[in-house]
């Protein structure tokens, strides 16, 4: 008998069956609930089609998905693991504070920019773990293309598809758009397949951050001003700063001080660069608490700890936007970037950020 639907026996009072007679209206036994005793079968077939799904799901949902179904859930799953997409909000707050740098940027164009680098974000992420399957395999096979989450050929093909979709996007916003697109897409490519062993690996994923500033304001129609290329420099230096203290996160000597100093950088140039108020100034202070903050963090012996401080180093990217937002004006945006660092952090406790 399946938990899809009700018995034919119910059907005719007559029928001779040598399952006892059951009443109208009761779940099947498969469902593992009790009857409520009540209904008609004609007048409440709709409803009750809704309530015995609804149960099946709740107590035996891949008998009610199928194989196959919850194959696919599964898949998907795995996918959204792979993108870090709680890490998301900090690749909006860039484009954000690209766009107060470019001078504002219409909606509809706002819109695309922010779809198109979620696009990039998204498919170099999976495009990463891809690379990395085999080293994940001996090392971490608890990921999910080791695991079996996900299908090695899937991974491949969703990665590739996302960079092509966010590289068309960006190109149609003109030549010099597209160059940037296909830099920073280039640019994932490489850090993807070269960043195990390599000691160029943090700058190239500081490249990435820093081409989706020169991206956005390109795609914006703005000129590559002084304050931009600084901006976009800066944050380079974060990104591989962040990379080099997670390295030699786990113990207190192992941290070394002076990539610290690539994380701080940011702040001190966007007051350089920009407007010293006392919002700035605010957030400013802000972001630098949260940074020395995560830096403790990384240097305790507690893995747990030390993972949190890197996921609140990544998270802390929006904080940094939202300074060179405030430094340049944009009061509104640089609440937004604080929003983004919350949103960031509630995120990672749903979906690893790292």
């Amino acid at each position: 008998m399946s938990c899809a639907g009700l018995p034919r026996s119910l059907r005719g009072a007559g029928s001779h069956t040598a399952e006892p007679p059951r009443r109208v209206g009761a779940l099947p036994p498969a469902c593992g609930l009790a009857s409520s005793g009540s209904g008609d079968l004609h007048l409440e077939r709709a409803s009750r089609r809704g309530e015995i799904a609804g149960a099946c799901w709740r107590h035996r949902p891949r008998a009610c998905l199928g194989a196959d179904g919850a194959r696919r859930v599964r898949a998907i799953v795995a996918l959204v693991r792979l993108a870090r997409v709680s890490n998301l909000p900090t690749v909006w707050s860039n484009v954000l504070a690209a766009s107060v740098l470019a001078g504002g940027l219409a909606s509809p164009s706002l819109a695309m920019v922010l779809v198109a680098m979620s696009a990039l974000y998204s498919g170099g992420m999976i495009l990463n773990d891809a690379f990395d399957r085999e080293i994940d395999a001996r090392e971490r096979p608890e990921r999910p293309l080791p695991a079996g989450d996900a299908a090695p050929a899937t991974a491949w093909a969703v990665g590739l598809a996302l960079l092509a979709l966010g590289v068309a996007m960006l190109a149609s916003f003109g030549g010099r758009s597209a160059s940037a697109a296909v830099a920073l897409a280039g640019a994932i490519l490489i850090y993807d397949a070269w960043h195990k062993g390599y000691a160029f690996a943090p700058l190239v994923m500081g490249l990435c951050r820093a081409l989706v500033y020169i991206a956005t304001v390109l795609a914006a129609g703005a000129a590559l001003s002084a304050p931009v290329i600084a901006a976009a420099l800066a944050l380079l230096a974060y990104v591989a700063g962040l990379s080099l203290v997670a390295r030699g996160a786990g113990a207190r000597s192992a941290v070394p001080h002076w990539p610290v100093l690539l994380l701080l950088l940011p702040i001190g140039v966007a007051l350089a660069s920009g407007e010293v108020n006392s919002l700035s100034l605010l957030m400013a202070a802000g972001a630098a608490a949260v940074i020395i903050l995560a830096v403790g963090g990384l240097r305790s012996g507690a893995a747990e700890r030390r993972e949190r401080s890197v996921g609140l180093l990544i998270a802390a990217i929006a904080l940094v936007d939202g300074v060179v937002s405030a430094a340049h004006g944009n009061a509104t945006m640089a609440m937004i970037c604080v929003g983004l660092f919350a949103l960031t952090l509630a995120l990672q406790r749903i979906v690893p950020g790292t």
